[in-house]
């Protein structure tokens, strides 16, 4: 499954390039995120908890930056196992484009799911996916773009 959007988002290029290497900012963007902590350079551990349709499970991910061309982009790649639930892997290349004081955030997600979640079907996973990004996305551009952060 591949998703490709972009959000505009009210801060300079160098401000969302920070936030993108700050692991308070993207564990707070993720949706169900319990932790997300440095293991290493460029990379990370992840404990999610997510529902796709009847299935709720909890996943353990290594996260890797890699391809990382600062302060325009990176590709960040995530496996995660999710026990009785199955595994769920992918990658999302983010491309940051300077426009005036603000910043064009262009992200293409590859992701795949098997075990248990495998069988629920590629339209509710394609979904509940598409969801989670939007929603990591979205929430990443709330919290760069409030008063708190400006």
């Amino acid at each position: 499954m591949e998703m490709i959007s972009e959000q505009r988002i009210a801060a300079t290029i160098e401000k969302v390039w920070a936030a993108l290497n700050d692991t308070e900012i993207l564990k707070q963007s993720m949706p169900g995120c319990e932790s997300f902590e440095a293991v290493g350079e460029n990379a990370f551990e992840a404990k999610i908890t997510t529902k796709v349709g009847p299935v709720k499970a909890k996943f353990k991910f290594k996260v890797e930056l890699a391809d990382i061309n600062a302060p325009h982009g990176y590709t960040i790649k995530g496996e995660g196992q999710g026990g009785v639930a199955g595994f769920a892997k992918g990658s999302a290349k983010v491309d940051l484009t300077e426009d005036g004081i603000e910043t064009i955030l262009v992200y293409d997600v590859q992701a795949s799911v098997g075990g248990k979640l495998a069988q629920l079907g590629a339209r509710l996973i394609d979904g509940t996916a598409k969801k989670m990004s939007d929603e990591f996305f979205g929430n990443f551009n709330d919290l760069l773009s409030s008063d708190d952060n400006a």
